[in-house]
């Protein structure tokens, strides 16, 4: 069973009611979040429950994409997930000279089992080790059944030649996914030689034989590119790799990114039809980001909406700082694509939880993300004038940086202007879908009516993405005072 087909029952909140029907000055129900951390989530749904595992063996659950409840949060016997799990899993501890587990990924296949493809790494180097566990139920336990790829070690690596570090995968950060036709893949790596993609057995979950680390996707001579994670849409018939550029601390730079492939072992392109081969660092040089950063749509980096003095002080931060290590999610029966991260934010340090956005295709085929997260809210029918007014706007680049964005100021106007921190044109077509030309660049996306958590209100938000690979947000000021 592909875990992105399970049927999907989503609770929604009033505001999903009244998002497309509530005027700019009407206060409607906040939606309810309950906030955990879960570092590096994976997602998958099982009957009306969704479930994020991640990397220290922690996991949460959901009903509805908002409110979540912590299960498990870090590496000890006492775990649910893998309960005794230092004598479980001590081949792969002492492969990878750690006690913590990184980033899994869980899948069910056609015997109604729960495979858990976990990996630890030593962390200063790709000293790694992944296996699988197996259980009847998703929440565990979880028994071992065995290490399937190593990295990192001195000598002959898993594909029968001498492992080098610039060019072999560190075999960590897994996603496990059936195509289309159902065939059952394993993308994966961090750093080190690249990202790369193997091809499984739908019945066993192990590497079918005689692929050694299998096909290398991008990447090489330490490029900071990590957490591959892949999203089929119907829609597009597209196959899209989700990547995290940068370092995952504050002060890293993370960021999300995307290429796509009509297959799943690629080639795969980016907006700029540039092939992701390409994207990796400079011989000789560590973490030579400048030579990558160009390669990939970016999704979203550093951020924050500033709140102007007429409007109300949320609760919570309006930006993130180093979002990333996303899985994503389609949901068949009501069309929606969710992307789910962690995230860190502005002035508070190294804590991060998990944050869910809506995702939306645009009229070139590439993912644009909602600016504020999921409420519940579904894309309506809007008017001109619905869409016009001042809105705080953020440009993403294409930098990898620890420097946070910060918004600017800017209107639609009436006659179709962009005015303000940046100038250009705009337009409202198919009652949703937007297109802007700012400095010369065109932008495409959409309007989503959506609740900002900064200001504690509803708001009109845009996103959009450039032929170049850069996306840029906008969120309606609010009236006045909440």
């Amino acid at each position: 069973m592909k875990k992105r087909s399970l049927t999907l029952l989503i609770s929604f909140s009033l505001l999903a009611a009244c998002s497309n029907t509530t005027s700019k000055n009407e206060t409607v129900a906040p939606p309810v979040y309950e906030n955990v951390s879960v570092h590096d989530p994976s997602v998958i749904n099982v009957e009306d429950t969704y479930y994020v595992f991640g990397s220290h063996l922690a996991s949460a659950k959901s009903k509805d994409l908002m409110s979540w409840t912590q299960i498990s949060s870090s590496v000890s016997d006492s775990n649910v997930l893998i309960p005794d799990v230092t004598k479980e899993l001590s081949e792969t501890f002492a492969w990878a000279q750690s006690n913590t587990l990184w980033a899994p990924d869980v899948i069910q296949l056609a015997d109604g089992k729960f495979y858990m493809y976990y990996d630890a790494c030593k962390g200063d180097s790709p000293l790694s080790a992944m296996g699988i566990a197996v259980s009847d139920h998703i929440e565990g336990p979880y028994k071992d059944k065995g290490i399937i790829l190593k990295s990192g070690m001195s000598g002959m690596g898993d594909d029968g030649e001498i492992y080098d570090s610039t060019q072999k995968p560190n075999v960590v950060d897994p996603d496990v996914f059936f195509d289309k036709d159902g065939k059952l893949w394993m993308v994966y790596g961090s750093y080190s030689g690249g990202i790369f993609i193997l091809e499984l057995d739908t019945k066993t979950g192990f590497p079918l034989p005689d692929q050694g680390y299998g096909k290398k996707l991008l990447g090489a001579n330490h490029a900071r590119i990590e957490g591959p994670y892949m999203l089929y849409s119907p829609e597009t018939d597209y196959y899209y790799l989700f990547l995290s550029y940068g370092g995952l601390g504050a002060d890293g730079g993370y960021n999300m990114r995307v290429a796509r492939s009509k297959t799943p072992d690629g080639p795969f392109m980016d907006s700029e039809d540039q092939d992701m081969i390409d994207a990796q660092g400079t011989a000789g040089v560590l973490f030579d980001d400048p030579a990558y950063s160009p390669y990939g749509v970016k999704l979203m980096g550093n951020f924050e909406f500033q709140n102007t003095e007429d409007e109300a002080e949320g609760a919570v931060s309006g930006g993130y700082v180093s979002p990333g290590h996303n899985s994503a999610y389609y949901d068949e029966k009501t069309g929606k694509y969710f992307l789910i991260f962690h995230a860190r934010f502005p002035n508070r340090g190294e804590q991060h939880e998990v944050r869910v956005h809506q995702m939306f295709m645009n009229s070139d085929g590439w993912p644009v993300v909602a600016p504020h997260r999921y409420s519940g809210e579904s894309i309506g029918k809007y008017s001109k004038k619905g869409v016009m007014g001042e809105y705080k706007y953020i440009n993403h680049n294409k930098e990898i940086s620890a420097d946070i964005v910060q918004s600017e100021l800017i209107k639609l106007t009436k006659d179709g202007k962009v005015s303000g921190a940046v100038t250009g044109t705009w337009e409202l077509t198919n009652e949703h879908d937007v297109e802007l030309t700012i400095d010369g660049a065109v932008y495409k996306g959409v309007f989503l009516k959506e609740w900002n958590e900064g200001t504690s209100a509803q708001v009109m938000t845009f996103t959009a993405t450039s032929k170049e690979g850069i996306s840029i947000w906008g969120s309606h000021v609010s009236d006045q005072k909440k």
